[in-house]
């Protein structure tokens, strides 16, 4: 079954607050003390967002906590998942027999 679009964390990043705060991503960056070329990845989509990362961001912007970036991507994760699609595995059937 297929959802609907969730979109990356990054784009969150990229589309909302570097612009509301008027920041290049080299600022941003340098104010989350990170390299440049890690928030590019992930404003890119090219990166998740780490445990680390979220923490980073909530101390940076407070709003959304850091619990909040971490479910953004895991909802991200879990829809490009089921894009791909997703074995069909059997429930788990309790053994019949004693064991020996």
């Amino acid at each position: 079954m297929k959802q609907h679009f969730v979109p990356h964390p990054g784009s969150l990043l990229r589309e909302d607050i570097l612009p509301a705060l008027g920041l290049t991503v080299t600022e941003a960056a340098g104010q989350l003390g990170v390299s440049r070329s890690a928030l590019t990845r992930l404003i890119n989509e090219h990166a998740a967002v780490s445990a680390e990362m979220a923490l980073r961001l909530e101390q940076w912007i407070t709003n959304p906590p850091a619990s909040m970036w971490l479910q953004l991507q895991n909802d991200r994760d879990l829809w490009e998942v089921k894009q791909r699609g997703v074995p069909q595995i059997a429930r788990a059937a309790p053994r019949t027999e004693a064991p020996v």
